[in-house]
């Protein structure tokens, strides 16, 4: 039996002379092996992470990050981009407190970039499956716990929202996005990307069209405070016309003198003035889906059925809610009852700074 045939490898130095100022858009190519934007902006997110710790490069996040994943330098990849590098780097991330989900996705955010690249010629088909079979060690199950803050801490937040505005604008606006976090439960993207069309009134209802995960819609409920809010909101983006075109984004970008802009507040923009707020207010780093989990956490401890819960957190069935509030950093209080019970009574206040 004659033997298998096989490619004879490329010169390297030849190869990396032709490329030297050659780029790979994988942000083009990405929407069609993960259509979620979700994943997408994970995705780049965790390149972005690899190229900071293996290649030196220096982290970009929002706009830039964008323009990055569409001019990623190829010499760099394919230098970067080994099964050991990538191995190592999975290491450094379960250390770091990096839960198994985000090591999961860290690791196939890099295994799909090498396969579009092998796809394309521009690395080695050895090289891409090695990455495959890469085991990461052993990380927590589930995602990271992240904050759970309480009714009052959440009323502090917005109002910080408010505080570190610089007009009356921005102020309005802030207060929307806090708003809706805060009782809405939506996610970052979901919100940056609602328009004023996805505003309607159903059955006597105003309600807000949410595109979600998986190209999934759903029909939330606006409470009146918020939706008096919106409606302030809209007389400041379109002073003259009754409502905003409904093409148009909700949530605008405010200029320094504040006059509201065309653009759209990104993802990273609601990031920023959550967790802005969070620090003025005192309560340490919030993130905006902590307060997805504290709108899920406040409903379940005031008895709300799971059911409403669930179709709050769009999630596909209650089991997943379950799972989702098992989550939670749940009180816990055994040893605080003990200790009330032997009277083990405190002589002083704790210094937490201690």
């Amino acid at each position: 039996m004659p033997p298998l045939a096989r490619r004879t490898p490329p010169d390297n130095a030849l190869v990396l002379h032709n490329l030297q100022d050659k780029t790979f858009n994988f942000a083009a190519l990405l929407p069609g092996r993960a259509s979620s934007i979700h994943t997408q902006r994970a995705y780049f997110r965790w390149i972005d992470q690899y190229l900071v710790d293996i290649a030196g490069m220096t982290a970009t996040e929002g706009r830039a990050r964008v323009m990055r994943m569409s001019t990623l330098p190829i010499p760099i990849l394919r230098d970067c981009i080994t099964a050991s590098q990538l191995r190592a780097w999975l290491g450094q991330l379960v250390k770091a407190g990096n839960g198994k989900q985000g090591i999961t996705q860290a690791k196939a955010a890099i295994t799909t970039l090498a396969s579009l690249l092998s796809e394309a010629e521009l690395m080695d088909d050895y090289t891409s499956a090695s990455l495959k079979n890469v085991h990461p060690p052993k990380a927590e199950d589930g995602q990271r716990p992240g904050r759970w803050l309480s009714t009052d801490q959440i009323k502090l937040l917005i109002a910080a929202s408010r505080a570190i505005a610089t007009s009356d604008n921005q102020e309005l606006r802030n207060h929307v996005i806090t708003s809706v976090l805060c009782t809405m439960a939506l996610r970052r993207d979901e919100l940056a990307n609602a328009r004023w069309g996805d505003l309607s009134m159903q059955n006597d209802r105003i309600v807000l069209r949410v595109h979600g995960k998986g190209r999934k819609t759903a029909m939330i409920d606006v409470p009146r405070g918020t939706m008096t809010l919106l409606m302030r909101w809209g007389k400041a983006v379109e002073p003259i016309a009754t409502t905003p075109e409904p093409n148009s984004p909700l949530l605008r970008r405010i200029w320094k003198g504040g006059k509201v802009s065309k653009g759209p507040v990104t993802p990273d923009g609601i990031w920023f003035i959550v967790s802005e707020a969070a620090r003025v207010s005192g309560i340490g780093h919030v993130a905006p889906h902590d307060l997805r989990r504290s709108v899920a956490g406040a409903l379940e401890e005031a008895g709300t059925p799971i059911e409403k819960i669930s179709r709050l957190l769009r999630h596909s069935n209650v089991a997943v809610t379950e799972r989702y509030l098992s989550r939670l950093p749940k009180r816990n209080e055994g040893g605080v009852l003990m200790s009330d019970l032997l009277g083990l009574e405190p002589t002083s206040e704790p210094d937490w700074g201690e």
